[in-house]
């Protein structure tokens, strides 16, 4: 066994160039002051109680830390400023006291070393970093790499006596995630100096958990050779939990406008790995939130992580499982359960979809935990966390951390899951309004709609398609301002009134009327909103030739593809201001003949428009694809222009065709 260091040898601090003084027993007796403390802060009589020493008025705050140094046994640092008098030219000048307990020849005292941070010296410099991060442990380093603690902390923080060599008895304290990087880390500084090395790593406390360390390693440099190290190591856990918590919810907030897989992707790249080898998140399908009881229900997996050097973690889609009694007991309780798993990595059945339990296996899993998801107080799933190899099986420090990180994503989830939610109203509204397109005497028509990738994206275009009973037929096309349910309300609402002013106003109105009335109407009504459309009329001719007539109202001109020629843009004489901006102004109606086998399409912007892209770029992009692709049946040739859109905005598009006779 190693015997306890002997008491402290006031000696050692008389050629250091920070002032060192040594105060002993409950008064803080001044029993020792070296000379740089004489020069720094004066030489003051040995002996006499702190309070006495020292009697300046500004003095109380310095003997209260004191008083608690000793009392606590933890080391405590003062920082201190001292202005000059009014009209002197020097500078202000700044300390640092550092007051660590220590062992004296009298007993207990206090040890504090005063540095004038002011002063520019390589000594000074690597001192003050010293000071900086004097906590709760403080070593020297020696060459042949033995150790001596200075400020003892280690065996109350690991449970185990100091040793005196940093060996394979220290590494076996480190957690083995991140061994290599401290041993990679120290080896480039050792090699380096002047390099100062700083690191952070789990160390295993007496507990058995692990807790965020921060050690920070000054060298002291002989004849430009680094002879010994002084370190200094603080627990950070804290620290490291509360930085944690602030990465999780920037990266959280970053895909919470996204769907809620999106979000749970992020949650799980937090989580791995830091706190797990591997995270996969299974969700209960909405309709079974809460939890019913006794009923059969299935929870799919929506996201998964795994640190690198483990196997390829399987793909995502197809995967559920049928939620067993151990499981619902798990999500019922509220509270995470770990489960050690045997060698081998076998899983206990029904905790996990069957392919998850492969990778498991195949992964060398030592343990798994489950942990429940609630928000607002209501189960929606449960993550699964692994841990692999030798990494240790978490113990509950541990496993409640991971509790509180997933506890802490409440917010951004329930964004998600209000963003789906939405998402899902505005397309059962949407779809309820976009039908499929009407038979067409001597015509073909195809239509589609496209909603954006991201959940908020949602709402606002529109196609349409009415046959008047002489086989006139009219298309529209529309996209009200905003991505939102009422984006899509507004949508639903402009559109019926359409529909209902085409019916009522019949053939004969042309679509410039139509469109004022439409835009009259929506300003009577308070539902005017920044709306862009084309108001299409197409009537057959005796010859197989239709006569189009439209209305455009600050909307993406039409594409005409010609059965003979290259495809154009309908730009007529120009564009008229979009619906509910300058109401009153009027509107023009543009006219063309199109022939057998010409093709006429009406889009949406989402089409066309790509960030960091021009839309003279997107126009280009659609002329060369509707080129490439014109003999394509319809319904064909919108699949394959709709690969052009980036799926960022909802696109809308309907598109005719005349017969060949």
């Amino acid at each position: 066994m190693v015997s306890a260091p002997g008491p402290l040898d006031p000696g050692l601090f008389e050629e250091t160039v920070a002032a060192v003084a040594l105060f002993a027993g409950p008064e803080h007796r001044l029993v020792h002051q070296n000379a740089a403390s004489c020069r720094m802060l004066g030489a003051r009589p040995l002996g006499l109680p702190a309070r006495d020493a020292f009697p300046e008025p500004d003095a109380d705050e310095f003997l209260s830390v004191l008083d608690d140094v000793i009392a606590t046994g933890r080391p405590r640092r003062l920082p201190d400023s001292r202005e000059p008098d009014p009209g002197a030219t020097e500078q202000a000048r700044y300390f640092v006291y550092s007051c660590t307990p220590v062992a004296l020849p009298d007993g207990p005292g206090v040890m504090v070393v005063a540095l004038d941070t002011t002063a520019e010296t390589l000594a000074l410099e690597r001192f003050e970093a010293l000071v900086s991060a004097v906590s709760q442990m403080v070593w020297v380093l020696h060459a042949d790499g033995s150790a001596e603690e200075i400020v003892p902390g280690w065996e109350e923080l690991t449970g185990a006596p100091w040793h005196g060599w940093m060996d394979e008895r220290w590494d076996a304290y480190i957690h083995p995630r991140d061994l290599e990087g401290l041993r990679r880390g120290w080896l480039s500084a050792a090699q380096n100096p002047p390099g100062v090395f700083e690191h952070t790593f789990r160390l295993r406390t007496a507990d058995g958990s692990y807790r965020h360390v921060f050690t920070r390693c000054v060298p002291i440099l002989r004849k430009g050779r680094a002879e010994e190290w002084v370190a200094a190591a603080a627990d950070v856990e804290d620290s490291w939990v509360a930085a944690l918590r602030e990465r999780l919810l920037a990266q959280v907030a970053e895909v919470s406008g996204g769907s809620l897989d999106d979000a749970f992707d992020a949650l799980v790249r937090v989580i791995v790995p830091d706190l797990a080898d591997s995270c996969v998140v299974l969700l209960l399908s909405p309709e079974e939130w809460p939890l019913p009881d006794h009923a059969t229900v299935t929870a799919r997996r929506v996201a998964s992580a795994t640190r690198p050097g483990l196997p390829t973690r399987p793909a995502l889609k197809g995967q559920s499982v049928t939620v067993g009694g151990v499981v619902r007991e798990v999500l019922e309780s509220r509270a995470p359960r770990t489960f050690r798993l045997p060698a081998g990595g076998r899983v206990p059945p029904g905790l996990v979809p069957a392919v998850t339990e492969r990778w498991l296996a195949a992964a060398n899993a030592t343990s798994l935990t489950l942990v429940p998801l609630a928000v607002d107080d209501i189960v929606i799933g449960y993550a699964a966390a692994s841990t692999n190899g030798d990494t240790p099986v978490p113990g509950p420090a541990e496993v409640e951390l991971l509790r509180r990180v997933f506890h802490l994503a409440q917010r951004p989830i329930r964004r998600a899951l209000d963003l789906q939610q939405a998402r899902r109203t505005a397309l059962r509204l949407q779809r309820a309004h976009l039908t499929d397109p009407p038979a067409v005497p001597g015509a073909s028509l195809a239509a589609c709609y496209q909603p954006a990738s991201s959940a908020d994206e949602i709402g606002g275009d529109w196609y349409d398609a009415i046959v008047h009973a002489d086989d006139s037929l009219v298309l529209d096309i529309g996209d009200v301002a905003g991505h939102d349910l009422t984006a899509a309300t507004t949508m639903g609402q402009l559109r019926s009134m359409l529909r209902g002013l085409v019916w009522n106003k019949g053939p004969g109105c042309t679509p410039a009327a139509l469109l004022s009335m439409l835009e009259d109407a929506a300003e009577g009504l308070d539902i005017a909103s920044f709306t862009t459309a084309v108001h299409t009329h197409l009537r057959r001719r005796p010859d197989g030739t239709w006569a189009m007539a439209w209305s455009n109202a600050g909307h993406p001109p039409p594409l005409l593809v010609p059965a003979r020629g290259r495809p154009l843009f309908l730009t007529g004489t120009g564009e008229d201001p979009p619906l509910c901006v300058a109401a009153g102004v009027p509107r023009t109606t543009h006219t063309r003949v199109l022939a057998p086998g010409d093709t006429l399409l009406h889009y949406t912007d989402g089409l066309i428009e790509t960030p960091g892209a021009s839309l003279d770029d997107g126009q280009r992009r659609l002329l060369r694809a509707v080129a490439h692709h014109r003999d394509e049946p319809l319904p064909e040739l919108l699949r394959r222009l709709r690969e052009l859109s980036d799926d960022r905005d909802d696109t809308a598009m309907i598109a005719f065709r005349a017969h060949v006779n």
